[in-house]
């Protein structure tokens, strides 16, 4: 006869575990924008590139749904992310909200330590070319002048909502703002920080993610522009 620690392991559910394997290397496709907004996602291909059974693709699957980033059609079945115009919009808004609020708690906690690490971050923006190299250090950056708020669930929401915008922002927003007006406005927010005035550097912070969404919104009206002289 089972004894009572048998009973409990018999009815103890399977966890199960996300292939991390899959899960990077697609969720880097998408943010990267190797896979577009609208991608069809094959599950059966993915397990045979992959070498697994299609149950860990599955699992991937609702990870990435999670994160927002893929989405589950009836009958159809899962396909890449893709926003429109006014849920790109939307999620600017909330990074303003969120993103205030963290540099407004992180400007009293930086130490010279901090202040520095951001200059440094700065100074290679200075020094390198390149669309997506410019991508990774601007929010190096933001994640610099956050960390010091000390409030990992907000930071992990900022990176959620950054995430899925990613490869827009990469792609279209960076190569709109080019090298000069974002790192001139990352260097104005960062004397505020050094000086300790939380009011400007939040006032900066704000406008800097403003003419953002301006640059947004003024990529889709050439999008549509475009396509209605095309036709």
């Amino acid at each position: 006869m089972a004894n009572e620690n048998d009973a409990q392991k018999i009815k103890k559910p399977i966890k199960k575990e996300v292939n991390n394997d899959i899960y990077h290397t697609l969720r880097k496709l998408i943010l990267d924008g190797a896979l577009a907004g609208g991608a069809p996602l094959r599950q059966d291909d993915i397990a045979e590139q992959f070498g697994v059974s299609k149950i860990p693709v599955r699992e991937v699957f609702r990870k990435l749904e999670s994160d927002g980033l893929v989405e589950f059609r009836p009958r159809r079945g899962v396909f890449v992310t893709e926003h429109t115009e006014a849920e790109i919009l939307e999620m600017l808004e909330i990074r303003i909200a969120l993103e205030s609020r963290a540099l407004e708690l992180s400007i009293p906690q930086m130490t010279d330590l901090d202040i520095e690490l951001a200059r440094e971050i700065l100074k290679e923006y200075e020094e390198v070319e390149g669309i997506e190299v410019w991508s990774d250090l601007n929010r190096r950056f933001h994640d610099c002048i956050y960390a010091p708020c000390g409030l990992m669930n907000l930071i992990s929401m900022i990176h959620s909502v950054v995430d899925r915008t990613g490869s827009f922002m990469r792609l279209k927003v960076t190569m709109a703002s080019g090298f000069d007006r974002p790192h001139s406005e990352h260097v104005d927010i960062l004397k505020a920080c050094e000086a300790g005035d939380v009011d400007k550097g939040v006032d900066l912070l704000r406008k800097h993610i403003e003419r953002t969404k301006k640059e947004v919104a003024a990529h889709f009206r050439r999008q549509s522009l475009s396509i209605l002289s095309s036709s």
